[in-house]
């Protein structure tokens, strides 16, 4: 059965996306796991089935740590690179909500800082939009439906 123009125009623009994203993702994986390794923590493999991509705004990683049993979830892309221990969150969506909340204490410390410069009131702003966004989309149920955890 032949294809018609716009079946093939709709697959090649079908095609197209999904390369974006693929670029997306791994672009994302890189830029998390050198965060890491800046951290001093060496990655042994991501778990797949429990990240989770909302691309274009943010990549939710759970990845496991070279010679040990330890695991960690990482954040990235429009929000502060950011990671915590595997224990603190179930699911991808509970890791969310953890950093959402981190970010809105580490923010409180610095706006409650008597001590804190212009700068710094700064970045405790920027903090402060990043969890409110964050929790914004914790919040969407339909970003969640097929979370399998």
């Amino acid at each position: 059965m032949n294809q018609s123009r716009s079946e093939i125009a709709m697959n090649t623009e079908q095609e197209q996306a999904n390369a974006e994203q693929a670029t997306w993702v791994r672009e994302h994986f890189q830029k998390a796991n050198g965060y890491l390794v800046e951290k001093g923590l060496v990655t042994d493999k991501v778990l797949t089935k429990e990240c989770r991509y909302l691309i274009p705004h943010i990549a939710i990683w759970k990845f496991t740590l070279r010679g040990s049993t330890d695991k960690v979830w990482a954040i990235n892309g429009v929000c502060p690179s950011d990671y915590v221990d595997a224990g603190v969150a179930t699911t991808a969506r509970d890791a969310l909500r953890h950093f959402s909340l981190r970010w809105q204490l580490r923010a409180d410390n610095i706006l409650n800082d008597a001590n804190a410069d212009e700068t710094q009131q700064k970045f405790a702003q920027l903090l402060i939009n990043h969890a409110e966004a964050c929790y914004d989309i914790v919040e969407r149920e339909e970003l969640w439906v097929d979370q399998e955890f």
